[in-house]
């Protein structure tokens, strides 16, 4: 472990952070319309996309172990690199292998991507200080992401809105913009992420992948040793199943009271960024109140609070209603994510945060299908209302599943209580 103390930790995550995220926002208003744009109808652009998530679950648990068996900073390294190999092939991607191609790569990338840089944090600080508030440095995580994705989003406006640039079409100039900014984060991160390697070369990679099976072994060995692990981990599904109400039919919604799929269109743009301004202002705020009545009564009170604003993008009538259900709703998911995540990494030392972070990301994989499947179900067979009240429903029964933390002693479990894993 390096010497970096508590605050340095913190601020190195959050630059690497707002450099991992600031892509994402730039990509987010084109990434459907530059496929159609190339040729694609809507329909190979959904089964092309879907095999992201297909790679995502299957790679999630492996690469958390990885990250856990051979380091942080190499894995974030590696996923760096498949990045940017991801984004050089989306500038001239034009057929539908091509976009095959690409999204198997996102999706190897965000299988990496996925809990090393959080875990590194806060192993860092809990290492520098066992009483360090990683709650706070997770708070203030969910306000650069929120800020990084809304920025970047408005710079693709201003892009697509300015474009073309000679060849290269308006569509197209924020992946050149995303492929630049990869790259900086890639060197960002071989520069700030310091990790003290005891073993180098081909026997401590061997060593590292040997290790994998003990690291997922062991994320599920805190899931069965500890209630509230389980029920966390029980949480993101409630949550997963949910979260598709906001993610996915607010804009059918939006449409439906508007009666204009078009005007409903071209509102999500502009919303879309609000909302995730108002995600950094809920992670924001929410150390205040976590401080008041502690993190799982926090936890509790949030999903409460997003199933009634979800509730409320069901039953309000018009178009300004829906929007501000749908802005508390994000504001409410922002602050969510570092109470979670806190009462998460809260119950597991030793070598298998990453695996654990990965494990709870996971489960919400699947639930997501599910939620799609089940919420647009009942949206055609009774009425979009229905669903999105449904999912309400989803949402706050998770809510007591927090106050499994309240009740129980702390249950953290240390390395020798899971299988020993090969030191790399």
């Amino acid at each position: 472990m390096s010497t970096l103390t508590a605050a340095r930790a913190q601020r190195r995550f959050l630059i690497l952070l707002a450099l991992r995220w600031l892509p994402v926002g730039l990509m987010i208003p084109v990434i459907v319309l530059l496929p159609l744009e190339r040729g694609l109808t809507l329909a190979q652009y959904g089964s092309a996309a879907a095999l992201q998530g297909l790679a995502v679950l299957l790679l999630e648990l492996p690469t958390g172990g990885l990250s856990d068996a051979m380091g942080r900073r190499p894995v974030l390294l590696l996923a760096g690199f498949v990045d940017i190999a991801s984004l050089c092939l989306l500038t001239f991607a034009d057929s539908v292998p091509l976009f095959l191609a690409f999204y198997l790569l996102q999706g190897v990338y965000r299988a990496l991507d996925s809990g090393p840089l959080e875990a590194w944090y806060v192993d860092h600080a809990l290492a520098a200080d066992e009483h360090a508030d990683i709650e706070a440095g997770l708070s203030r995580s969910g306000v650069v992401v929120g800020v990084a994705i809304a920025a970047g989003a408005l710079i693709t406006g201003g892009l697509v809105a300015l474009g073309p640039y000679g060849p290269v079409t308006a569509l197209s100039s924020p992946v050149y913009v995303a492929l630049f900014l990869q790259a900086v984060s890639l060197v960002a991160v071989a520069t700030l992420m310091t990790e003290a390697r005891t073993h180098r070369g081909f026997g401590a990679l061997a060593a590292s992948v040997r290790g994998v099976p003990a690291a997922i072994g062991g994320a599920f060995g805190l899931v069965r040793r500890s209630r509230v692990v389980l029920a966390l981990i029980a949480v993101e599904v409630f949550w997963g199943f949910g979260m598709v109400a906001f993610e996915s039919l607010t804009p059918v919604r939006l449409a439906d009271v508007l009666g204009d799929a078009n005007r409903a269109s071209a509102l999500m743009g502009p919303v879309g960024s609000v909302a995730w301004l108002a995600s950094a202002a809920g992670a924001a705020v929410i150390p205040v109140l976590a401080r008041r009545i502690g993190a799982p009564w926090t936890g509790f009170t949030l999903r409460i609070v997003q199933g009634v604003t979800v509730a409320g993008m069901a039953l309000f009538a018009g178009p300004v209603g829906v929007i501000a259900a749908f802005l508390l709703c994000y504001a409410v998911h922002g602050a969510a994510n570092p109470v979670h995540s806190g009462l998460l990494h809260r119950q597991v030392e030793g070598p298998y945060r990453a695996s654990l972070v990965s494990l709870n990301s996971m489960v919400g994989q699947p639930a997501g299908s599910l939620g799609l499947v089940v919420l647009t179900a009942i949206a055609a067979s009774a009425s979009l209302v229905v669903s999105l009240l449904v999912a309400a429903a989803v949402l706050a029964l998770a809510a007591p599943l927090y106050l499994v933390a309240r009740r129980s002693a702390p249950e953290t479990v240390p390395a020798a209580a899971t299988e020993v894993m090969p030191a790399p």
